[in-house]
């Protein structure tokens, strides 16, 4: 396993702030020079545990201002049945994030859509229309303290 010191955590608590930084900058605030920090940073790409640099949009400047998590039961808890709700949310283009969770039903989603409306059609004409759906309850988000995700 890779070793993930201390000198590493800073790295990838900064590149997790600022993906964008310079190698430079990044350098400076771990204390590395700036070669033996990119190499660092190559190395965690390398073995997978930095899998990639995205940019961070705001839902609501481009029309999502409503978010909703969404738990999702199935009818029935066959291999097919799971592969067929997850290819109809991965089509979705409301569906953000869809997780296959343990507890008393099997989905938890993040949805982005720009109002209640939205959401209505969501609900009904999305999955409404997915079979092995038996259970939603949806969560609005009323605001967001932190939120971390890259």
């Amino acid at each position: 396993m890779f070793q993930i010191d201390q000198i590493n955590q800073d790295i990838l608590r900064e590149l997790v702030r600022d993906g964008r930084m310079s190698n430079t900058d990044l350098a400076q605030l771990v204390g590395l020079s700036a070669s033996a920090c990119l190499r660092r940073v190559q190395e965690l790409e390398r073995k997978g545990i930095i899998k990639g640099y995205r940019a961070v949009l705001d839902p609501a400047s481009l029309g999502s201002g409503l978010i909703v998590y969404v738990t999702v039961g199935l009818s029935r808890h066959l291999k097919k049945d799971q592969e067929a709700f997850e290819t109809a949310m991965s089509i979705s283009p409301q569906v953000k994030e869809c997780h296959n969770v343990s507890g008393i039903i099997e989905y938890l989603l993040r949805i982005e859509v720009a109002d209640l409306e939205a959401y209505k059609f969501f609900h009904t004409e999305v999955l409404g229309t997915v079979p092995q759906v038996s259970s939603v309850v949806s969560y609005f988000v009323m605001g967001t303290s932190k939120d971390e995700r890259g």
